[in-house]
């Protein structure tokens, strides 16, 4: 197609989950709780290790990172879809298009990493427990962190400039809840090779090679317990890892299914549900999981709380 004929919307009108407007009410309470379920549960975990000394060792260190992430992802894309359960017409500006796309790539990525990262803590914790804060010093745990946050931005920052840059020809109409890599992709009327190129590139990087090293480590990990001779050894063994395989196993089994194959048949309804489970339902339950199973996360709320009880006597 000739250069001159090439076109590139001002906006573009999202189709959302329903036009029923009923649907778009109850829609509009379920994800408005969850949304504020995310914030307080991230918020407080954030707190907790912020206040209590206790928790200021490298796994809650990777933790906190991993809660200002999910609070800052959910915060990139579910505000808007409120907003939108409410509208007739669901429209979003180009630039707000790009700059939405790139801070949840941008978060999604570092999230993936993160773990990788959280998954090294665990390791060093189990195989090498003697060494273990020799190994894991704050130099180590925040060169690792801004490694993740680092390659997030770079990574998200390619993956944006190829998809916004694409043409669309007057198509303007995203069959999504949000502005989203493959919708936009969808969307174009050029050729899309680099972009088939760039999101297969990209989803090695953040989410491929993370996957292969974490599974590294856990290998490791179950060698090192099923060598532990006692019950309760193993028991405890596991039990320092099992919120964090949790997490993991939630995070990269659906992202791996999806954006690995770009050559995919999919369906955007699909897609959408992907989003959603990654915008609302992990951010959301990731507290949940890793305060729940967590002795030390109880133990130190009940401090808090004692303290706070205290200083209003």
């Amino acid at each position: 197609m000739r250069r001159d004929n090439l076109t590139w919307e001002s906006e573009f009108v999202l189709l959302g989950l329903s036009s029923d407007r009923q649907t778009q009410a109850g829609l509009f309470v379920l994800f408005a709780a969850a949304y504020l379920l995310t914030l307080l549960g991230n918020g407080l975990i954030i707190l907790l290790i912020g206040q209590d000394v206790r928790l200021h060792l490298p796994m809650y260190f990777f933790l906190c990172n991993l809660s200002v992430v999910d609070i800052c992802y959910t915060s990139s894309g579910v505000p808007q879809m409120l907003v939108h359960f409410l509208l007739e017409k669901k429209t979003i500006s180009f630039t707000r298009c790009g700059t939405q796309l790139f801070f949840s790539l941008a978060l999604g990525g570092t999230e993936f990493l993160l773990l990788a990262a959280m998954a090294y803590d665990r390791y060093v914790a189990v195989c090498d427990p003697l060494r273990y804060m020799a190994v894991m010093s704050p130099r180590c745990c925040t060169g690792l962190a801004a490694v993740s946050w680092l390659v997030g931005l770079v990574n998200s920052t390619v993956e944006t400039v190829v998809t916004m840059r694409l043409p669309t020809c007057g198509h303007h109409v995203l069959n999504h809840v949000a502005c989203e890599t493959l919708a936009l992709v969808r969307l174009a009327c050029v050729d899309i090779t680099l972009n088939q190129v760039v999101i297969l590139a990209s989803s090695v990087v953040v989410l491929l090679v993370p996957c292969c090293l974490i599974s590294l480590s856990y290998t490791y990990i179950v060698a090192a317990i099923l060598r532990i001779r006692s019950t309760g050894g193993r028991r405890k063994a596991f039990g320092t890892c099992a919120s964090h395989l949790t997490v993991v196993s939630m995070s990269y089994g659906m992202a791996l299914v999806t954006y690995m194959q770009p050559h995919s048949t999919a369906s955007a309804e699909q897609d959408k549900v992907v989003t959603l489970f990654y915008a609302v339902m992990t951010p959301m339950l990731n507290p949940l999981i890793y305060s729940l199973r967590n002795n030390e996360m109880k133990a130190a709320l009940s401090r808090v709380l004692m303290r706070s009880s205290e200083s209003k006597l």
